[in-house]
């Protein structure tokens, strides 16, 4: 019997435990997490140069820290970025919140510099440049931990939760919740090597299985009658330009955070998780859906910036089903880049055509994605999204000239799950009693910075 069951060793689940016992709290904490351990997350593309697809669980986005491992490792310092967790908290004590927790990775090791605070001067042309075009620019300071030193970071405090006698389950899944009436008792759960399950029942039990998970825990919801609605599903490309077009931008912000509404059909649209000398990567979700994602390195550097372009989709009766919609445009997208990621060149997009591999190979950008598929990715793409990240592609370029340029790179499917939005309390309880839901999954964030809040809150609360 534990006081507290943790689905999920993601930034969430981890700031949880964390923070109890930075309460010198003396209860007994067990984290299940499906992958391993931070030491043995390895991905076999370094040596490959392709995917090779990995069972039962793809490294990059399973295990400890979950895919923040594996991510540009970007901290967001300010509450108006990483989701809506802000509406639930309130936006003076969730900023309180986020310096708090960015304090704690200050004691792990992350770099002290923060990006994206000086150089005002530039940084008002830069805005005035995004005014002009119709655009947001929403200033956020940015502390980059780096893919490496991300996983150094995460590993130290994967050793601190170790020692401090939190016990880790690695290579455990999460079968289904134990309810007793309207009580939440704990999980059941499997080693995926071995097939082999086990019931755990706990005080509390809390879900923090990231984007991941988020498909699973909708159904969980739905069969348990957990609280929930349909949220929002953000459909985009990964875009990939040369770093002298992006140089402007990248020096002064690191990362521009640009939001419009394009016509005609004024869906928000948004620029996320900017690279600057970064890489283009593949995730691979337990489907076999093969998704584009990005990250760069503190020291190894690409010639290239890449960053995603998403377009949020919002439905409403009778269709309650956002995650599903977004993965059959990613399994369409898949199949036909027989289950590669899609690369098309923008310039191709308006002229009408699919893009060759022998004209990647004359350009000015080489994709650092090497095992993408060169093709035509408006083929899969609903028209919709296709022509609102268009218009925001050329909203962007007078903000950033050359940025809808013949020669840049589309990377699709870019997909983001965390549409199912639970109904919480401010203590993150559930209408299923000692059932906490936290992190991307709950609907609630978007990224580390927010998860880790929501983590760091619940630890709170429990300790």
């Amino acid at each position: 019997m534990y006081d507290v069951l943790i689905v999920g060793a993601g930034p969430a689940g981890i700031f949880t435990a964390l923070e109890m016992l930075r309460n010198k709290s003396e209860k007994k904490i067990v984290i299940i997490e499906k992958g391993m351990a931070i030491e043995n997350r390895h991905c076999p593309k370094t040596k490959t140069k392709k995917c090779m697809n990995c069972k039962p669980y793809c490294h990059i986005t399973t295990g400890f820290s979950g895919a923040g491992a594996f991510s540009d490792g970007k901290l967001s310092l300010s509450y108006e970025v990483g989701g809506e967790l802000p509406e639930l908290i309130g936006a003076d004590f969730a900023q309180q919140m986020i310096n708090y927790t960015d304090s704690i990775y200050l004691e792990f090791g992350a770099d002290t510099k923060i990006e994206g605070i000086s150089e005002t001067d530039k940084i008002k042309d830069i805005r005035k440049r995004a005014i002009q075009a119709g655009l947001k620019l929403v200033d956020c300071p940015i502390r980059h931990l780096g893919t490496e030193k991300a996983q150094e970071i995460y590993h130290r405090i994967q050793i601190y939760l170790l020692e401090h006698g939190v016990e880790i389950l690695f290579s455990h899944s999460c079968e289904n919740i134990i309810l007793d009436e309207n009580m939440c008792k704990g999980a059941v759960v499997k080693n995926v090597l071995t097939g082999e399950s086990q019931t755990i029942y706990a005080n509390n039990t809390i879900v923090t299985v990231g984007r991941r998970g988020a498909l699973w825990f909708e159904k969980l919801c739905l069969e348990h009658s957990i609280g929930h609605q349909p949220g929002t599903v953000d459909i985009g490309v990964r875009v990939e330009v040369r770093n002298e077009i992006m140089e402007a931008v990248n020096d002064v912000l690191y990362e521009s955070k640009l939001i419009g509404y394009p016509n005609p059909f004024r869906n928000k649209v948004r620029t996320f998780c900017q690279n600057p000398g970064g890489f283009v990567s593949q995730e691979n979700y337990d489907d076999d859906l093969a998704v584009v994602n990005g990250h760069s390195y503190k020291e190894l550097k690409s010639e290239n910036t890449n960053l995603a372009i998403l377009c949020s989709h919002n439905f409403n009766e009778p269709f309650n089903q956002p995650i599903e919609y977004a993965k059959k445009i990613g399994e369409l997208t898949n199949m036909l880049g027989a289950n590669k990621i899609l690369v098309q060149r923008y310039g191709d997009i308006l002229d009408g055509k699919r893009t060759w591999q022998k004209e990647l190979t004359r350009s000015n950008i080489k994709p650092t994605l090497p095992d993408a598929v060169a093709g035509d990715i408006t083929s899969a793409m609903p028209y919709r999204t296709m022509l609102n990240i268009i218009n925001f592609i050329q909203a962007v370029d007078h903000v950033v000239p050359g940025f809808a340029g013949t020669e840049t790179l589309l990377y699709s499917p870019e997909l983001k799950f965390y549409s199912n939005r639970v109904k919480m309390d401010t203590n993150f309880n559930t209408n299923i009693k000692n059932l906490h839901s936290l992190g991307d999954s709950s609907g609630w964030t978007r990224g580390l910075m927010m998860a880790s809040v929501m983590g760091v809150l619940m630890g709170k609360t429990l300790s």
